[in-house]
Protein backbone atom coordinates (compact mmCIF):
# COMPACT_ATOMS: atom_id res chain seq x y z
CA UNK A 1 0.00 0.00 0.00
CA UNK A 2 1.31 3.09 -0.79
CA UNK A 3 1.49 6.01 1.80
CA UNK A 4 1.55 10.07 0.81
CA UNK A 5 1.88 13.07 3.40
CA UNK A 6 0.26 15.73 1.24
CA UNK A 7 -0.78 16.58 -2.11
CA UNK A 8 2.96 17.12 -3.53
CA UNK A 9 3.58 13.04 -2.55
CA UNK A 10 0.93 11.63 -5.37
CA UNK A 11 2.43 10.60 -8.17
CA UNK A 12 2.12 12.59 -11.14
CA UNK A 13 0.59 10.04 -13.28
CA UNK A 14 -2.22 9.20 -10.71
CA UNK A 15 -4.91 8.15 -12.59
CA UNK A 16 -8.74 7.68 -11.68
CA UNK A 17 -9.47 6.45 -8.35
CA UNK A 18 -12.34 5.94 -5.45
CA UNK A 19 -11.71 7.87 -2.83
CA UNK A 20 -13.20 7.82 1.14
CA UNK A 21 -12.59 11.13 3.23
CA UNK A 22 -12.34 10.96 7.27
CA UNK A 23 -10.30 11.27 10.28
CA UNK A 24 -11.03 7.59 10.87
CA UNK A 25 -9.66 7.47 14.05
CA UNK A 26 -9.34 3.59 15.34
CA UNK A 27 -10.92 2.37 12.07
CA UNK A 28 -13.45 0.40 14.15
CA UNK A 29 -16.10 -1.24 12.47
CA UNK A 30 -18.43 1.26 11.20
CA UNK A 31 -15.48 2.48 9.18
CA UNK A 32 -15.01 -0.80 8.46
CA UNK A 33 -18.51 -1.10 6.37
CA UNK A 34 -17.63 2.88 4.57
CA UNK A 35 -14.14 1.65 3.78
CA UNK A 36 -15.10 -1.62 2.97
CA UNK A 37 -17.77 -0.75 0.21
CA UNK A 38 -15.17 1.49 -1.30
CA UNK A 39 -12.93 -1.24 -1.80
CA UNK A 40 -15.70 -3.00 -3.41
CA UNK A 41 -16.83 0.12 -5.60
CA UNK A 42 -12.68 0.44 -6.90
CA UNK A 43 -12.08 -3.19 -7.75
CA UNK A 44 -15.93 -3.16 -9.61
CA UNK A 45 -14.41 -0.30 -11.53
CA UNK A 46 -10.90 -1.57 -12.01
CA UNK A 47 -9.34 1.54 -10.28
CA UNK A 48 -7.38 2.05 -6.73
CA UNK A 49 -9.05 3.47 -3.69
CA UNK A 50 -7.52 5.63 -1.46
CA UNK A 51 -8.39 6.89 2.17
CA UNK A 52 -7.89 11.02 2.62
CA UNK A 53 -7.32 11.51 6.39
CA UNK A 54 -5.75 14.02 7.96
CA UNK A 55 -2.56 15.08 10.79
CA UNK A 56 -3.26 16.62 13.38
CA UNK A 57 -6.64 15.89 13.94
CA UNK A 58 -8.75 19.32 12.41
CA UNK A 59 -10.54 20.07 15.86
CA UNK A 60 -6.38 20.61 17.18
CA UNK A 61 -6.46 23.73 14.55
CA UNK A 62 -9.97 24.82 14.29
CA UNK A 63 -10.40 24.86 18.61
CA UNK A 64 -6.69 24.43 20.11
CA UNK A 65 -6.29 22.52 22.89
CA UNK A 66 -9.40 20.35 21.66
CA UNK A 67 -7.36 17.48 20.72
CA UNK A 68 -9.47 14.04 20.98
CA UNK A 69 -7.47 11.13 22.85
CA UNK A 70 -6.37 9.10 19.72
CA UNK A 71 -7.77 5.49 19.55
CA UNK A 72 -4.64 4.53 17.02
CA UNK A 73 -1.81 6.61 15.45
CA UNK A 74 -1.59 6.95 11.63
CA UNK A 75 0.91 3.98 11.08
CA UNK A 76 -1.48 1.86 12.59
CA UNK A 77 -4.66 3.37 10.68
CA UNK A 78 -2.70 2.42 7.36
CA UNK A 79 -2.00 -1.06 8.55
CA UNK A 80 -5.51 -1.88 9.48
CA UNK A 81 -6.66 0.30 6.25
CA UNK A 82 -4.58 -2.22 4.30
CA UNK A 83 -5.66 -5.07 5.55
CA UNK A 84 -9.09 -3.91 4.39
CA UNK A 85 -8.02 -3.63 1.00
CA UNK A 86 -6.90 -0.18 0.93
CA UNK A 87 -4.39 0.88 -2.05
CA UNK A 88 -3.01 4.46 -0.86
CA UNK A 89 -3.34 6.27 2.44
CA UNK A 90 -3.13 10.64 1.61
CA UNK A 91 -2.50 12.19 5.04
CA UNK A 92 -3.06 15.49 4.93
CA UNK A 93 -1.16 18.46 7.11
CA UNK A 94 -4.49 19.98 8.55
CA UNK A 95 -2.76 23.64 8.57
CA UNK A 96 -4.50 26.94 9.07
CA UNK A 97 -4.99 27.43 5.81
CA UNK A 98 -5.84 24.29 4.62
CA UNK A 99 -8.97 25.22 7.26
CA UNK A 100 -10.09 27.75 5.10
CA UNK A 101 -10.52 25.95 2.30
CA UNK A 102 -14.56 26.17 0.68
CA UNK A 103 -16.03 22.94 0.15
CA UNK A 104 -15.27 23.76 -3.58
CA UNK A 105 -11.94 24.44 -3.54
CA UNK A 106 -11.14 21.19 -1.74
CA UNK A 107 -13.48 19.17 -4.07
CA UNK A 108 -11.23 21.14 -6.82
CA UNK A 109 -7.93 20.70 -5.47
CA UNK A 110 -7.85 17.17 -3.69
CA UNK A 111 -10.59 15.00 -5.46
CA UNK A 112 -10.46 16.56 -8.70
CA UNK A 113 -6.76 18.09 -10.08
CA UNK A 114 -4.95 15.19 -7.93
CA UNK A 115 -6.97 12.07 -7.08
CA UNK A 116 -9.09 11.91 -10.26
CA UNK A 117 -11.92 10.69 -8.22
CA UNK A 118 -14.59 8.84 -9.99
CA UNK A 119 -16.32 7.29 -6.93
CA UNK A 120 -16.19 8.76 -3.46
CA UNK A 121 -17.38 6.66 -0.54
CA UNK A 122 -18.87 8.36 2.47
CA UNK A 123 -20.78 8.27 5.98
CA UNK A 124 -24.23 9.99 5.57
CA UNK A 125 -22.51 12.85 8.08
CA UNK A 126 -19.47 13.54 6.33
CA UNK A 127 -18.71 17.80 6.47
CA UNK A 128 -16.07 18.90 4.43
CA UNK A 129 -14.50 22.18 3.90
CA UNK A 130 -13.98 25.82 6.06
CA UNK A 131 -16.57 25.65 8.83
CA UNK A 132 -17.65 22.19 7.97
CA UNK A 133 -19.94 23.90 5.21
CA UNK A 134 -19.75 20.77 3.00
CA UNK A 135 -22.15 17.58 3.37
CA UNK A 136 -23.23 14.82 1.23
CA UNK A 137 -25.39 16.83 -0.84
CA UNK A 138 -22.87 19.55 -1.99
CA UNK A 139 -20.57 16.47 -2.86
CA UNK A 140 -23.33 14.98 -4.87
CA UNK A 141 -24.06 17.95 -6.43
CA UNK A 142 -20.81 18.95 -7.50
CA UNK A 143 -19.82 15.27 -8.81
CA UNK A 144 -22.16 16.37 -11.72
CA UNK A 145 -19.95 19.00 -12.85
CA UNK A 146 -16.30 16.97 -12.17
CA UNK A 147 -17.66 13.47 -13.26
CA UNK A 148 -17.33 11.68 -10.05
CA UNK A 149 -20.68 9.39 -8.31
CA UNK A 150 -21.14 9.88 -4.43
CA UNK A 151 -21.89 6.61 -2.43
CA UNK A 152 -23.44 6.66 1.32
CA UNK A 153 -23.14 4.11 3.51
CA UNK A 154 -24.74 4.08 6.71
CA UNK A 155 -22.05 3.60 9.49
CA UNK A 156 -24.41 3.08 12.66
CA UNK A 157 -23.47 -0.07 13.74
CA UNK A 158 -25.56 -1.06 17.03
CA UNK A 159 -24.51 -3.59 20.04
CA UNK A 160 -24.43 -3.81 23.66
CA UNK A 161 -20.99 -1.00 24.02
CA UNK A 162 -21.88 1.97 25.71
CA UNK A 163 -25.96 0.87 26.51
CA UNK A 164 -26.70 0.48 22.34
CA UNK A 165 -25.16 3.46 21.11
CA UNK A 166 -24.44 3.60 17.65
CA UNK A 167 -20.67 2.87 17.55
CA UNK A 168 -18.58 5.83 17.04
CA UNK A 169 -15.05 6.58 17.72
CA UNK A 170 -16.54 9.08 20.44
CA UNK A 171 -18.19 6.41 22.21
CA UNK A 172 -15.01 4.15 21.91
CA UNK A 173 -12.81 7.05 23.42
CA UNK A 174 -15.55 7.24 26.35
CA UNK A 175 -15.66 3.21 26.85
CA UNK A 176 -11.55 3.22 27.18
CA UNK A 177 -11.96 6.21 29.87
CA UNK A 178 -13.88 4.28 31.70
CA UNK A 179 -11.47 1.18 31.58
CA UNK A 180 -14.82 -1.07 29.96
CA UNK A 181 -12.38 -2.90 27.70
CA UNK A 182 -15.26 -5.29 26.52
CA UNK A 183 -17.13 -2.54 25.29
CA UNK A 184 -14.49 -0.70 23.41
CA UNK A 185 -13.13 -4.09 21.38
CA UNK A 186 -16.81 -4.62 20.45
CA UNK A 187 -16.96 -1.34 18.34
CA UNK A 188 -13.08 -1.64 17.24
CA UNK A 189 -13.82 -5.27 16.16
CA UNK A 190 -10.00 -5.65 18.22
CA UNK A 191 -8.55 -5.04 21.94
CA UNK A 192 -7.96 -1.69 21.79
CA UNK A 193 -3.90 -0.93 21.83
CA UNK A 194 -1.78 1.55 22.95
CA UNK A 195 1.98 1.44 22.05
CA UNK A 196 5.24 3.24 22.58
CA UNK A 197 8.98 2.64 24.05
CA UNK A 198 9.88 1.02 26.88
CA UNK A 199 11.83 3.69 29.03
CA UNK A 200 13.62 2.93 32.48
CA UNK A 201 11.25 3.63 35.34
CA UNK A 202 11.65 3.44 39.46
CA UNK A 203 12.16 -0.21 38.57
CA UNK A 204 10.05 -1.25 41.87
CA UNK A 205 7.95 -4.14 40.02
CA UNK A 206 11.79 -5.25 39.14
CA UNK A 207 11.89 -5.24 43.33
CA UNK A 208 8.78 -6.74 43.94
CA UNK A 209 9.45 -9.92 41.41
CA UNK A 210 6.83 -8.57 38.74
CA UNK A 211 9.07 -6.67 36.03
CA UNK A 212 7.41 -4.15 33.76
CA UNK A 213 7.85 -2.88 30.98
CA UNK A 214 7.14 0.82 31.11
CA UNK A 215 5.59 2.06 28.10
CA UNK A 216 5.99 5.87 26.94
CA UNK A 217 2.74 6.50 25.17
CA UNK A 218 2.28 7.82 22.34
CA UNK A 219 1.10 11.84 22.19
CA UNK A 220 -2.64 11.93 22.83
CA UNK A 221 -3.03 8.34 22.97
CA UNK A 222 -6.21 7.17 24.60
CA UNK A 223 -4.85 5.64 27.41
CA UNK A 224 -7.67 3.46 29.74
CA UNK A 225 -8.99 4.22 33.15
CA UNK A 226 -6.22 3.77 35.85
CA UNK A 227 -6.46 -0.12 37.27
CA UNK A 228 -4.96 -3.43 36.57
CA UNK A 229 -5.79 -5.42 32.70
CA UNK A 230 -5.26 -8.93 31.16
CA UNK A 231 -4.04 -8.43 27.90
CA UNK A 232 -1.14 -9.05 25.74
CA UNK A 233 2.34 -7.46 25.39
CA UNK A 234 4.19 -7.64 21.87
CA UNK A 235 7.73 -7.16 21.35
CA UNK A 236 10.05 -7.89 18.38
CA UNK A 237 7.05 -9.70 16.95
CA UNK A 238 6.35 -12.21 19.80
CA UNK A 239 2.94 -11.64 21.37
CA UNK A 240 3.19 -12.10 25.38
CA UNK A 241 0.24 -12.73 27.90
CA UNK A 242 0.43 -9.70 30.25
CA UNK A 243 -1.18 -8.10 33.33
CA UNK A 244 -0.88 -4.52 32.60
CA UNK A 245 -1.02 -1.24 35.37
CA UNK A 246 -2.27 2.11 34.30
CA UNK A 247 -2.14 4.63 36.83
CA UNK A 248 -0.01 6.19 39.42
CA UNK A 249 1.24 3.83 41.54
CA UNK A 250 -0.58 5.12 44.96
CA UNK A 251 1.43 2.65 46.92
CA UNK A 252 4.72 4.44 46.40
CA UNK A 253 3.08 7.76 46.42
CA UNK A 254 3.51 8.55 42.51
CA UNK A 255 2.59 11.45 40.69
CA UNK A 256 3.01 10.32 37.01
CA UNK A 257 0.36 8.28 34.86
CA UNK A 258 2.09 5.58 33.44
CA UNK A 259 1.02 2.02 31.72
CA UNK A 260 3.69 -0.95 32.70
CA UNK A 261 3.17 -4.40 31.36
CA UNK A 262 4.45 -7.56 32.90
CA UNK A 263 4.75 -10.34 30.73
CA UNK A 264 3.37 -13.40 32.52
CA UNK A 265 5.78 -16.34 33.18
CA UNK A 266 8.69 -14.82 31.19
CA UNK A 267 11.83 -13.97 32.95
CA UNK A 268 14.92 -12.00 31.93
CA UNK A 269 13.54 -10.06 29.35
CA UNK A 270 15.39 -6.97 28.53
CA UNK A 271 12.79 -4.88 26.48
CA UNK A 272 14.43 -1.42 27.29
CA UNK A 273 14.58 0.78 24.14
CA UNK A 274 12.13 -1.45 22.05
CA UNK A 275 8.74 -0.13 20.37
CA UNK A 276 5.91 -2.62 21.95
CA UNK A 277 2.38 -2.58 21.62
CA UNK A 278 0.08 -3.27 24.34
CA UNK A 279 -3.60 -5.06 23.57
CA UNK A 280 -6.60 -4.29 26.81
CA UNK A 281 -8.44 -7.66 27.05
CA UNK A 282 -10.16 -7.08 30.36
CA UNK A 283 -10.48 -5.14 33.01
CA UNK A 284 -9.70 -6.56 36.50
CA UNK A 285 -9.89 -4.18 39.53
CA UNK A 286 -9.25 -0.60 40.10
CA UNK A 287 -5.89 0.90 41.14
CA UNK A 288 -5.29 0.90 45.32
CA UNK A 289 -3.32 1.25 48.05
CA UNK A 290 -2.74 -1.36 50.28
CA UNK A 291 -2.20 -1.42 54.31
CA UNK A 292 1.08 -3.12 53.39
CA UNK A 293 3.70 -4.48 50.83
CA UNK A 294 2.88 -7.73 51.88
CA UNK A 295 -0.63 -6.96 51.25
CA UNK A 296 0.38 -5.48 47.65
CA UNK A 297 2.74 -8.72 47.02
CA UNK A 298 -0.28 -10.46 47.67
CA UNK A 299 -3.00 -8.99 45.68
CA UNK A 300 0.18 -8.77 42.52
CA UNK A 301 -0.04 -12.48 42.59
CA UNK A 302 -3.75 -12.61 42.29
CA UNK A 303 -3.54 -10.11 39.71
CA UNK A 304 -1.64 -12.60 37.80
CA UNK A 305 -3.25 -15.51 38.44
CA UNK A 306 -6.41 -13.72 36.74
CA UNK A 307 -4.54 -11.87 34.04
CA UNK A 308 -3.28 -15.61 33.53
CA UNK A 309 -6.74 -17.22 32.84
CA UNK A 310 -8.42 -14.69 30.77
CA UNK A 311 -5.73 -14.61 28.64
CA UNK A 312 -5.80 -18.12 28.40
CA UNK A 313 -9.71 -18.33 27.55
CA UNK A 314 -9.72 -15.61 24.78
CA UNK A 315 -6.73 -17.26 23.29
CA UNK A 316 -8.53 -20.54 23.14
CA UNK A 317 -11.71 -19.11 22.01
CA UNK A 318 -10.22 -17.66 19.52
CA UNK A 319 -10.09 -13.95 20.61
CA UNK A 320 -8.37 -11.60 18.04
CA UNK A 321 -5.14 -10.21 19.69
CA UNK A 322 -4.85 -6.74 17.65
CA UNK A 323 -2.92 -8.28 14.64
CA UNK A 324 0.59 -6.76 14.08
Amino acid sequence: MQRWRGLEDIPQDWGRSVVTIGSYDGVHRGHQLIIGRAVERARELGVPVVVVTFEPHPSEVVRPGSHPPLLAPHHRRAELMAALGVDAVLVLPFTPDFSRLSPADFIVKVLVDKLHARAVVEGPNFRFGHKAAGDVAYLTELGRTYDYEVEVVDLFVRGEAGGGEPFSSTLTRRLVAEGDMTGAAEILGRPHRVEGVVVRGAQRGRELGFPTANVETLPHTAVPADGVYAGWLTADGERMPAAISVGTNPQFDGTERTVEAYAIDRVGLDLYGLHVTVDFLAYVRGQRKFDSIDALLVAMAADVTRCRQLVADADGAGAPGGGA
